[in-house]
């Protein structure tokens, strides 16, 4: 099926393998990321994380065979969401948003689709969800997180840019702000003073939106510990570029702090 654009949502294609099941699905925004997201979906089957939430890929439009049906059925899948419409990261998000109110689940949890985040603990999110949080937040860097290889200069503009700024954006200390692995209410998504759904998020400005308009609207967050695991070697599954990519993330941060996404 294909949904045609609309304000705030790209022009996308939609291939539903199986109904809606659960109150709460993953959203996982990949392109090209080969056998990376493979061996993820095997840990979230090996976990059963289809037990407690529905799983839906949101494809910026691969062409290396990553989101092939059948190992996509196998792997239990719920639905393939492809992008057919311009936009990186946050018009997949934005595809992946709307689709998932317009479905009717109670709260989306995030995570990027390159292997490195502990999908297992999926379970923990909807917890918090269950608890009335609105934003949940996966730290490698809190008590029960763990950071495996990560690089060192990640490492330092996590801890000394990234995520000061944002928890003085957001009037509330957070540890891991550039960590993908999060999960948000379908309340917190809907509501007039937040408005996710509008075509200024492009690329990475969603994330860092969303981390910080929770708190300033007086909705309820939390952090919660996940593992974050880079390969020992080779090359660094990101798509941030180490000088483009961190200057535009720079931008946005101070964007962001200035209030210049708020509706």
């Amino acid at each position: 099926m294909i949904y045609e654009k609309q304000p705030g949502v790209p022009r996308f294609s939609c291939t539903e393998y199986n109904e809606k099941s659960k109150d709460y699905v993953v959203l996982i925004p990949i392109i090209n990321e080969g056998d990376r997201i493979i061996r993820e979906l095997k840990r979230a089957y090996k976990y059963n994380v289809v037990e407690c939430a529905d799983i839906v890929i949101c494809d910026g439009g691969s062409t290396d065979g990553c989101t092939e049906e059948g190992m996509l059925k196998k792997l239990k899948v719920n639905t393939l969401l492809v992008k057919q419409d311009a936009g990186k990261q946050g018009a997949q998000l934005r595809m992946g948003i709307w689709w998932a109110l317009e479905r009717g689940y109670k709260g989306i949890i995030t995570i990027d689709g390159n292997n490195k985040d502990s999908i297992e603990d999926v379970p923990h999110f909807i917890e918090k969800l269950e608890d009335g949080y609105d934003l949940i937040q996966g730290s490698r860097f809190v008590k029960g997180g763990k950071a495996i290889n990560t690089p060192f200069i990640r490492t330092v503009s996590v801890k000394l840019i990234h995520a000061p700024v944002i928890s003085l954006t957001a009037r509330q200390r957070f540890t891991d702000t550039t960590n993908e692995y999060r999960a948000y209410s379908a309340r917190y998504l809907k509501d007039d003073r937040v408005k996710p759904l509008r075509d200024i998020f492009m690329t990475y400005e969603l994330l860092a939106y969303l981390s910080v308009r929770a708190t300033q609207i007086g909705m309820k967050a939390c952090e919660i510990p996940v593992t974050r695991a880079y390969p020992k070697t080779g090359k660094i599954p990101t798509k941030i570029s180490f000088f483009k990519g961190n200057s535009e993330l720079m931008k946005i941060l101070l964007k962001n702090a200035r209030g210049a996404y708020n509706p």
